[in-house]
């Protein structure tokens, strides 16, 4: 990705296009800071992921759950985008809809006619996968993203588009029906009750109430550009589970990176001005795979319930430990992010000292970069820095705080955000102290 110019975000004509992307493992409070940067934006874009995702945004004391549509939404005259990166499910897609219409918010979408769609057999399957797997499995959530991404490689996918012209559907889905019937009975030796005709028109009915939103994302935006319109690019899960770059096989199916940008929404790589990776405090993580800083029990259970740290998709308690910042060099480097925006540091408040992983060991040989190898990977240990804790402060104390700016922030949490900027090599723009919009720090 390439970052023109220097200048600040905000300065007038230097910027055009952001990205935000999450850092870690997921779950780092991407949804808040997409909403907080939003209001600048003509256009809100997400490019890969489906309803595996989830984003919480608190607005004046209001809770909103997202899995599929865009955090933007909640501003008024914002075009949001679904990206072709995507797979949808449309069930999903409609039942939000429904829910924001309700509250009274005015829908300005559009949804890619090349995003693949999400089918019951897909989400069968992706239990069935993911027990077969067992210790390499991801945790998935069950949601049917993997196996959708997989017809999608194997040229079986059914696309929005496709939804639209009732023969085409119909000759695509009687063969991708007939070889998922055919794999869960062979295969998997498995008796699935489905119905074929009915899944056909419940889906038929479901793609005419999304016609209207249906279009080219990739002209539309490109168009859009040339317009000197600007927009923001929103990432979905984390560094650690894309498909090529993440802890692999834990990961999930498609390109969280920056670089899933180009693919999911068509768009070429110049045209990317900057890129925010999202960090989470401390780490948290939902499903398997190894992870170095994980917490002891006490910790973890601590952090988990001070953070709230359970899934907006799933509801499971988060595996929670400390910053590793081994894993975010190699998120600053496969992401090229040009900053950082730290959330949650508001729990980590009360601690006598705060545990920061700067490298991994491995018998008598330190590792300061991500292993490919998972017996390497399992095998590493956490190599820790402690610097003093601070205060633990209330909404009241931050809400006071946010209003005098970075530099009220306590002594030991700046040194804390300086420790990791030192290390990364990348600095932090935005703090957050808060779930509400309004408790975000900007650092000029």
């Amino acid at each position: 990705m390439s970052a023109k110019g220097g200048c600040a975000w905000g300065a007038k004509k230097s910027w055009q296009t952001l990205m935000i992307v999450g850092a870690q493992w997921g779950d780092e409070g991407k949804g808040k800071i997409v909403d907080y940067f939003a209001k600048d934006v003509d256009y809100v874009v997400r490019y890969q992921g489906g309803n595996n995702a989830g984003h919480t945004l608190v607005v004046d004391g209001e809770v909103y759950k997202l899995h599929l549509i865009p955090s933007g939404v909640l501003y008024k005259n914002k075009r949001i985008v679904l990206g072709n990166g995507m797979v949808i499910d449309p069930e999903v897609l409609v039942s939000e809809m429904d829910s924001f219409t309700d509250r009274g918010v005015k829908l300005n979408m559009l949804v890619s006619d090349r995003a693949h769609i999400i089918f019951p057999f897909h989400i069968l399957m992706d239990g069935m996968i993911d027990e077969y797997k067992g210790k390499l499995g991801a945790g998935t959530t069950r949601r049917g993203i993997g196996p959708c991404y997989a017809d999608k490689a194997e040229r079986f996918g059914i696309r929005v588009v496709d939804l639209l012209n009732k023969e085409i559907f119909r000759e695509k889905y009687n063969k991708l029906f007939d070889l998922k019937m055919n794999t869960f009975q062979r295969l998997y030796r498995q008796k699935v009750d489905l119905n074929k005709n009915e899944i056909f028109n419940h889906y038929w009915k479901l793609g005419q109430k999304l016609k209207k939103y249906v279009g080219d994302v990739s002209v539309e935006l490109n168009e859009a550009m040339d317009q000197g319109k600007t927009i923001l690019f929103e990432g979905a899960q984390g560094t650690m589970l894309d498909n090529d770059h993440g802890v692999y096989p834990h990961t999930t199916s498609s390109n969280t990176i920056a670089g899933g940008v180009c693919t999911g929404a068509g768009v070429g790589p110049t045209k990317i001005d900057r890129v925010i990776g999202v960090v989470k405090a401390y780490l948290s993580r939902v499903g398997s795979s190894p992870l170095p800083s994980e917490g002891n029990e006490k910790e973890a259970a601590h952090l988990r319930e001070k953070g709230q740290e359970f899934g907006t998709t799933t509801g499971r308690p988060r595996r929670c430990g400390w910053i590793d910042l081994v894993q975010l060099r190699h998120a600053v480097r496969v992401n090229g992010l040009t900053s950082l925006a730290i959330t949650k540091i508001d729990v980590l408040g009360g601690l006598k000292k705060i545990p920061i992983c700067v490298n991994y060991k491995l018998g008598n040989k330190i590792i300061s970069n991500m292993p490919a190898s998972l017996d390497i990977f399992r095998k590493c240990q956490p190599v820790y820095k402690y610097i003093p804790g601070w205060q633990d402060l209330t909404e009241a104390d931050f809400t006071l705080i946010v209003k005098k700016g970075y530099n009220a922030l306590p002594i030991n949490m700046k040194k804390y955000i300086k420790i990791i900027e030192k290390e990364i090599k990348v600095p932090v723009e935005l703090i957050s102290v808060g779930p509400d919009r309004k408790a975000t720090i900007k650092i000029k």
